[in-house]
């Protein structure tokens, strides 16, 4: 017999749960005005930079005072909801919501489906009654859902999650008992489970079904702002539209865009597996908007590729594809195509420009002559940059110190070239 006596104290490698996760996003969270006094006391204290005589031996010299820079806040735009509702955002965070307004394009769900993994009688018996509340919900947004359900709803265990084939054949007897098919698939679900990415793997890849899920446990509440935030999201899901710009994208930025000369904009990034994973794939996701000048609607496209391979491998076809989709749709080509890259550290900058864009460009030598305008934007949110307004500003907001949403630092000549940095939420 052996007996193993492990360490306390030792850094865990493993995934948290949610739990845990949501502990350590508060315990990371601070006060812009705390953040600042922490940053402060380093730089002034007894161990930093510009203490003691080793920046003196480089003939280096680190400033006790922040960066000053200049910069400007941008208007929140006219937002355009249904009914010919129109807002601009007042509040000093530039938040807003639906109450008492309907969305831009609400669709008719008329053929829909429901299946139950798991649960228990109790919450079975909520489900009537959360149906009724989501149809209300939804036509409190200008959004129809019909109170029935194409065929009866389906209950499973749980455990059939964790049967890729059984799963599979389980949604395509509902897709087959539907003669019409059906335009959305609510999945309810117990609890958390590792199955679900399969499910959703499977119904849209496999079986051609839109699903949303949502847990028992959400709809025992039944909040009004939870039913209105999942009416939201079926409604995109199933081709709709919350909100618009008042004035089109050409008629605010008149001396770059045209309405007769069409834009997409497009955004990538890759998703790679856990740092203790080894042999999963990672995923590289592209977008693109479908419309012109609303430019509000997106498709996707994904592949796997080399696990931890930064640089996207197929981007060009993947291009082509949304090009291809947007053509069908707008009956043009774009004039200009405007590329959001997130996911880039500093060091790869050069590298992922050279090669994505020459992907790019290889997807758009598809379409005989033509040569579209390229915009290729990195676009970081993992940055340690801190931003702090000046305390005697009168833009400063309450107690916390918090620079508005909406402020664009303009170009310091310590800064790279190309460098812009944009608040785009209160606090960051």
């Amino acid at each position: 017999m052996e007996l193993c006596m492990i360490c306390e104290g030792q850094k865990f490698l493993g995934a948290l749960s949610d739990d845990q996760t949501a502990k350590i996003l508060k315990m990371g969270c601070q006060r812009p005005k705390d953040r600042r006094a922490i940053i402060n006391g380093v730089i002034n204290g007894p161990v930093g930079p510009s203490s003691g005589n080793q920046g003196a031996e480089f003939t280096l010299h680190v400033s006790r005072e922040m960066t000053r820079l200049n910069g400007r806040i941008l208007q929140p735009p006219k937002l355009k909801l249904g009914n010919g509702v129109h807002l601009i955002p007042t509040r000093l965070d530039c938040q807003w919501n639906l109450l008492g307004s309907h969305v831009v394009e609400g669709i008719r769900i008329e053929r829909w489906a429901l299946i139950s993994f798991g649960g228990t009688p109790d919450q079975k018996s909520l489900i009537p009654r959360f149906l009724n509340q989501l149809s209300l919900r939804c036509e409190q947004l200008g959004i129809f859902l019909s109170k029935f359900t194409t065929i009866s709803p389906q209950f499973e265990p749980i455990q059939v999650l964790n049967n890729v084939s059984l799963l599979e054949s389980k949604l395509k007897k509902i897709l087959k008992a539907a003669s019409n098919g059906i335009q959305l698939l609510l999945c309810l679900m117990e609890k958390r489970h590792k199955g679900y990415a399969d499910l959703k793997r499977i119904a849209e890849t496999r079986v051609g079904i839109v699903s949303q899920c949502c847990l028992y446990s959400n709809i025992a509440k039944l909040s009004s702002q939870f039913l209105a935030n999942l009416a939201l999201k079926i409604n995109a899901k199933v081709g709709g539209c919350t909100v618009s710009l008042f004035n089109p994208l050409p008629s605010q930025t008149q001396r770059l865009l045209r309405p007769d000369e069409p834009v997409i904009f497009m955004g990538a990034d890759v998703t790679h597996p856990h740092p203790l994973d080894d042999v999963s794939p990672s995923v590289a996701a592209v977008v693109g908007s479908m419309n012109w000048p609303s430019a509000n609607k997106y498709v996707s496209r994904m592949r796997s590729q080399t696990h931890r391979q930064e640089i996207i491998q197929d981007l060009g076809e993947m291009v082509w594809e949304i090009l291809d989709d947007f053509y069908h749709e707008v009956t043009k080509l774009p004039e200009r195509i405007i590329f959001f890259r997130d996911g880039v550290s500093e060091t790869q900058f050069h590298k992922v420009l050279e090669e994505e864009l020459k992907s790019i460009r290889a997807g758009c030598s598809k379409f005989p002559c033509y040569k579209p305008l390229i915009t290729f934007a990195v676009v970081q949110k993992r940055h340690h940059t801190r931003l702090f307004p000046d305390e005697t500003h009168p833009n400063c907001v309450g107690f916390w110190m918090i620079i508005s949403t909406g402020t664009v630092m303009t170009h310091h000549h310590h800064s790279p070239k190309g460098v812009r940095l944009l608040c785009v939420a209160t606090g960051e």
